[in-house]
């Protein structure tokens, strides 16, 4: 696969990550929503309950935005994003009401939701069961479709911009803040009993069951 360094491959990618989630995760129920990437400092993503939001001559779609600048973090981190916004989709199509206080609680229903698909759910005071990570489903599925980190991310924190009108702002002096590393994870497993375990780096390890190394699968 060819690097993820370019607007118009991530895009395309981002795409292919939903198709692939949709079949292996939601069982094909979802159809595609708009993948939009988006400036959006105070989240990882969203997912918009307008079914029209994005019109075209051959019909309307919800959007699915993913934060322009944090595309550049692990792969599992921006798959349990969009895995935490297709829940929100889930919900939606079933008729189940997953959030309150004006759309930013996230309730039991969610949490449920959330982690019969893979993420790993934590509670916050002010927005609930909202703070999700990767668990070993959504690990599996970056693992079994050999996802790879993007390695591209818009810079938040720009000095001007130029407006519609002509006319302009600038934040002063800024540091731009460094591409991360790619980090995907890596498992390894027994080849005698099986066992499992995962890992951000290569390692040598052994089953102390089995007295055997580990294999990189």
């Amino acid at each position: 696969m060819k690097q993820l360094t370019t607007y118009n491959r991530v895009a395309q990618y981002l795409n292919q990550i939903f198709d692939l989630m949709n079949t292996q995760l939601f069982d094909g129920e979802l159809e595609r929503p708009t993948i939009s990437i988006q400036s959006s400092p105070k989240t990882y993503g969203h997912f918009t309950l307008r079914p029209d939001t994005w019109i075209s001559k051959t019909g309307a779609t919800h959007e699915l935005n993913i934060s322009a600048g944090t595309l550049a973090r692990p792969i599992e981190m921006v798959c349990a994003t969009m895995c935490h916004e297709l829940c929100h989709y889930y919900a939606y199509i079933h008729q189940i009401k997953d959030v309150s206080r004006n759309y930013t609680y996230h309730n039991k229903r969610f949490k449920a939701i959330a982690e019969e698909h893979g993420l790993t759910v934590t509670h916050s005071e002010k927005y609930g069961w909202s703070h999700t990570e990767p668990g070993d489903l959504i690990l599996d599925f970056v693992l079994t479709n050999e996802l790879t980190d993007i390695l591209l991310f818009r810079n938040e924190f720009y000095g001007i911009s130029i407006g519609g009108t002509g006319g302009h702002s600038s934040s002063g002096n800024v540091t731009v803040p460094p591409v991360r590393k790619p980090s995907s994870s890596r498992k390894y497993q027994c080849p005698c009993c099986g066992n499992s375990v995962r890992a951000t780096k290569n390692l040598n390890i052994a089953c102390l069951d089995c007295q055997q190394k580990m294999d990189l699968v």
